[in-house]
């Protein structure tokens, strides 16, 4: 376990500092800013959305006890996509102090459907299947509402929605570095503060009563500090698929269901693995870039039926 671990590891760490590398070899004056500028600021961005991704992913999937469970499952995605069409339809693309206001409404849209559905966690007659439901349904209605905008867009307003949907990791700058920094360090450093009380979620509500885990608040916490960091990355990046779904379940099944070692390595792995998508993604398509949301799509989805399949093994 300890050397699969060290593996592990250092093949994150590999993949991370490799990733600026990755790309087409420009050699002109222009290198420093390309390196600097573009590829580590996108690399940084990149490890700091996987993390939040795959962590709360997992803590999720603990919370719900349902390994399918995932972020857009308490309408975080949906929510983002209806603010930021409202944002884009508004015709006000940004603020004066230059911070898009595409970016604040898909925010306050994720943070909308996600509190909701926290807030039926939070009710004491309400089950896990309750709180599923809940994020589904806030989900259509968010995207309801957001499919009748669109009669309002032009069709430039709806080319934008269309790019920013796909999921990107685009940078010019640091802005996007400082803006999710926060909400990165929050999300992790609250969530890894839960790992016991987690942990002893796993063995049901009545045994973590029992040893003192108060159920309803450390639900609440966690499904509402999930909710800030995946809208803050949503609103900056779009939504990108997948990750808060395959990474914990791979980092599961190689080093097992506790939660003091899923959480940290799924942090970890989902770093290392956006970020390689996107390194992919550049170089996939001669003179074109792929959209790392589509990338982690066309990943995740195979993967997913995969996982679905194993599942209805007997012992799996």
């Amino acid at each position: 376990m300890n050397r699969r671990l060290v593996l592990f590891c250092v093949a994150c760490a590999l993949l991370l500092g490799c990733a600026p590398f990755v790309g087409t070899t420009v050699v002109t004056p222009s290198d420093g800013f390309v390196f600097w500028f573009l590829r580590v600021p996108r690399v940084a961005v990149g490890a700091m959305v996987g993390a939040v991704l795959a962590l709360v992913g997992a803590v999720f999937q603990l919370v719900f006890a349902n390994p399918l469970a995932t972020p857009s499952t308490i309408g975080t995605t949906a929510g983002a996509t209806l603010g930021a069409l409202a944002a884009l339809v508004a015709g006000v693309p940004a603020l004066a102090g230059g911070i898009p206001l595409v970016t604040l409404f898909a925010f306050a849209g994720a943070l909308g459907t996600s509190f909701l559905v926290a807030a039926v966690a939070a009710r004491g007659l309400a089950s896990m299947h309750d709180v599923l439901l809940a994020g589904i349904a806030a989900s259509l209605g968010a995207t309801a509402v957001a499919t009748g905008l669109q009669y309002a867009a032009d069709m430039q307003a709806l080319f934008a929605v269309t790019q920013w949907s796909l999921g990107h990791l685009s940078q010019v700058g640091y802005r996007g570095v400082l803006l999710l920094l926060p909400f990165t360090a929050i999300t992790i450093l609250l969530l890894f503060s839960l790992t016991r009380a987690l942990q002893t979620l796993a063995g049901g509500d009545d045994l973590a009563a029992a040893q003192g885990v108060k159920v309803r608040s450390v639900r609440t916490v966690a499904l509402g500090t999930g909710a800030l960091g995946v809208a803050a990355c949503v609103a900056w990046c779009g939504p990108i698929a997948f990750v808060g779904l395959i990474v914990p379940h791979i980092t599961r099944l190689l080093f097992g269901p506790t939660a003091r070692r899923l959480l940290p390595l799924s942090a970890l792995a989902g770093s290392a693995f956006l970020v390689a998508c996107d390194a992919l993604a550049r170089v996939v398509l001669p003179g074109r870039e792929l959209p790392v949301g589509v990338l982690t799509a066309a990943l995740g989805a195979p993967a997913l039926v995969g996982l679905l399949a194993r599942r209805r093994h007997p012992g799996q």
